[in-house]
């Protein structure tokens, strides 16, 4: 297949959706030029559903199926996610075209208030008073809040971004606070409500956090096609964060955090030293029980061209230090199997 002058990519209709799928569609642009873009919105059960905790109705894949059926029929030639929403195995027929370089992988308080006052305070989880409400619909974002701070009242919060932004900056309402990924607050310029980004020592990001994900159908030309913005040190990182979380056998319903970090020239993605050499990933994993009790926290470094290795052989250091024990009692409180982990 010659390079095509036109295509098409689905997306959900939220603002965050669009700005990513018209980010994809620059990158597009300046790789081939010429190229037409045309963006397909695409409603998905995840955006029905705005008022129910998601591991209720199904955790991952609630905001990508819809996509990936019409992807399958041919109405869309390209799919755009934030990678995180997409679960750990690929669909039949459909493959990751393209991981694009990656944006800002932290989380972030959005406390009542605003953020310069909020500053006086200090960094960190100090920001917010004694049983203060935090919304949050994630588990793993949950359960590391209550690991630091069990006085925190934990409340389920849903809605696209600017709505929790809201929620949490009302004057009369429910929340002091909403954890929110930074990387989605500065797409849609509300960084300066950000008023604490979070130490990876209290929040570990979600594995594919701050990255985009490209899905297209498994075919030479189009993997080829969009093969053309794929980001090499990014794509490394986050299937290695992906591994580890799939030889867990977790979706949304586990807590648990990952984050990948290329060592270039002797040197972290965080700026430290490292005895490795350039062209290796650190890998860390992190495992917390649902009410923050206990957390299995472990780190590896190896080769970047073998991230799946890397992510599964964490994995199983994890278990070996007491996180099996922790995933079967959210699978008991879910009511699934003790393991779930696919073919």
């Amino acid at each position: 297949m010659s390079t095509p002058r036109h295509i098409r990519l689905g997306s959900r209709g939220s603002a965050l959706a669009l700005w990513q799928t018209e980010h994809v569609a620059t990158l597009l642009r300046g790789r081939y030029p010429g190229l037409s873009v045309e963006t397909v919105v695409i409603q998905t059960r995840g955006d029905t559903f705005k008022d129910r905790p998601l591991p209720s109705i199904g955790g991952k894949g609630l905001f990508t199926a819809e996509l990936e059926e019409r992807l399958r029929q041919g109405g869309i030639d390209g799919a755009v996610h934030s990678l995180k929403d997409l679960p750990v195995f690929d669909p039949d027929g459909i493959a990751l075209g393209a991981i694009p370089a990656r944006d800002d992988v932290a989380d972030a308080l959005v406390v009542r208030g605003g953020g310069e006052d909020v500053h006086k305070f200090g960094n960190g989880l100090s920001v917010l008073r004694k049983g203060a409400v935090v919304g949050t619909g994630s588990r793993r974002r949950a359960a590391q809040l209550l690991a630091r701070r069990p006085d925190l009242r934990i409340v389920d919060v849903r809605g696209n971004v600017d709505t929790r932004v809201r929620k949490a900056l009302d004057p009369a309402g429910d929340y002091d606070a909403v954890v929110l990924a930074v990387a989605g607050l500065k797409r849609l310029g509300l960084e300066a409500r950000i008023s604490v980004t979070l130490p990876f020592e209290t929040m570990l990001p979600a594995p594919g956090q701050g990255a985009l994900a490209v899905q297209c159908r498994h075919e030479y030309q189009w993997l080829a096609f969009f093969g053309g913005i794929d980001d090499t040190g990014a794509r490394a990182a986050v299937t290695a964060e992906r591994a580890f979380l799939a030889e867990l056998g977790g979706g949304c319903r586990a807590s648990v955090g990952a984050l990948g970090e290329n060592i270039e020239n002797g040197e972290d993605a965080r700026g430290g030293s490292d005895a490795r050499p350039e062209g290796y990933l650190r890998l860390q994993g992190r495992v917390s029980a649902p009410d923050g009790s206990r957390q299995v926290d472990a780190q590896t470094t190896g080769p970047r061209d073998e991230p799946d290795q890397l992510g599964r052989d964490l994995a199983q250091q994890v278990l070996r230090q007491g996180a099996q024990e922790i995933l079967e009692q959210i699978a008991e409180i879910d009511g699934m199997p003790k393991d779930n982990r696919q073919p």
